[in-house]
């Protein structure tokens, strides 16, 4: 199975408009078997997203236009491709419960999920933390060292993990190094092993699957996966599944350095 499973659709709002047939038809071109759709999903109720443009998340009313289309083209191209249809959804400390009530609604809809991290709270405000290098830059002023930002990101993802979230819980973590996302603009050089080792430990026992994700390597100030070769492949060791995602925001993207990133990893884990 060549399988893609973090992808995102002309639904974005902060992504672009080419078509669900776009990412398919490439997909198909390309040799995969398989293919999620992990659209951004809506805000738990009562959270107000911090980003400029307030575009983090799929505005409610889009959710059932965007199952609905991909309904249709799954049995379309049922004989071609498998296609899930799925989410990414934002783990938000104090907004749990808010979590849950949005997963029991939509979860008997999906095929997959993947579960993120993208805001921090401090000092009861919320931060995006992979919005830009001047946003992150100010955001980490509000603390000692740059090493506090990490160890807050970290400790919020293993929060996620371990978190109740009903039955409908995503079963895989997304990108669990985007921290890593402006290490080449901040310029801080962190010793996070003990942090992303701990994550792995505790995705291991609570068996969750790692989002493989290709996209850091085309961000100008990370130029690394997420997370970096060596913990795909410590992960591949633990025993956790490990499972590809390009994070495409435009067709252009779509398995944006999959053989760089998952196959050699998998021919490394086999030496």
């Amino acid at each position: 199975m060549k399988r893609d499973a973090h992808i995102h659709s002309p639904f974005c709002p902060h992504g672009t408009k080419d078509s669900f047939k776009l990412y398919i038809e490439k997909a198909i071109n390309n040799g995969f078997t398989d293919i999620s759709f992990t659209e951004h999903a809506p805000a738990p109720q009562g959270f107000m997203d911090t980003v400029p443009d307030q575009d983090s998340f799929l505005q409610p009313n889009m959710l059932e236009p965007y199952i609905l289309e991909l309904q249709q083209l799954k049995k379309q191209y049922a004989n071609d491709i498998s296609i899930k249809i799925g989410l990414e959804v934002d783990f938000i400390e104090g907004f749990e419960k808010e979590t849950t009530q949005l997963l029991n609604e939509i979860g008997p809809t999906l095929d997959d999920s993947i579960l993120s991290v993208h805001f921090l709270l401090n000092e009861q405000k919320y931060s995006c933390i992979d919005f830009s290098p001047p946003s992150f830059i100010h955001f980490s002023q509000q603390f000692a060292s740059i090493e506090d930002v990490y160890s807050l990101y970290y400790k919020t993802v293993q929060d996620s993990i371990s978190a109740d979230l009903g039955p409908y819980k995503p079963k895989r973590i997304g990108h669990p190094t985007l921290i890593h996302k402006f290490q080449h603009a901040h310029s801080v050089i962190v010793d996070d092993y003990e942090m992303i080792l701990k994550t792995l430990d505790l995705m291991k026992h609570y068996q969750y699957e790692l989002d493989v994700n290709s996209a850091g390597l085309a961000k100008q100030f990370c130029l690394e996966p997420y997370p970096p070769t060596r913990y795909i492949l410590l992960a591949k060791e633990m025993g956790i599944p490990l499972v590809f995602g390009s994070d495409a925001h435009r067709a252009e993207d779509l398995h944006q350095f999959y053989e760089d990133v998952y196959t050699q990893a998998m021919r490394k884990a086999s030496l």
